[in-house]
């Protein structure tokens, strides 16, 4: 599937006091990674949530493999795993200003009616997107 690359600058108010990112910022990462390539897409969150669907994460797994820092450059590469149904898989890999591997990870996300609260099938005109 198609892949997004999203550039970062680490904030001082995402290390703790030895200067390493807080290990639970990478879902905040994750996010901006996600976000950013719904966006490059056509997709917009608050288009969904204007049409009654949500998308909350349903499983969040992350590997440390390196440290970041304040002020590195983070390169957060999101892909997505398949076609969405009812979940969409989202795949992340955060490389360094150096290109060092920092933390690889997965999401998966649930298309929710807002009104029932239960899982729906992606909509037609998101699914649209993956088929341009």
């Amino acid at each position: 599937m198609q892949k997004n690359k999203t550039t970062i600058r680490v904030r001082y108010g995402e290390t703790d006091q030895m200067g390493y990112v807080y290990h639970g910022n990478y879902a905040t990462y994750f996010e901006i990674g996600r976000l950013d390539w719904l966006q490059k897409l056509g997709i917009s969150y608050k288009e969904m949530e204007q049409n009654g669907i949500m998308l909350p994460v349903y499983s969040l797994n992350v590997r440390y493999i390196q440290s970041a820092f304040y002020d590195d450059i983070l390169t957060i590469t999101t892909r997505v795993k398949t076609i969405p149904s009812v979940r969409i898989e989202f795949t992340y890999e955060i490389h360094n200003q150096k290109d060092t591997l920092i933390s690889t990870g997965e999401t998966t996300l649930v298309f929710i009616n807002m009104k029932t609260k239960k899982p729906i099938k992606c909509p037609e005109y998101i699914l649209n997107k993956f088929k341009q």
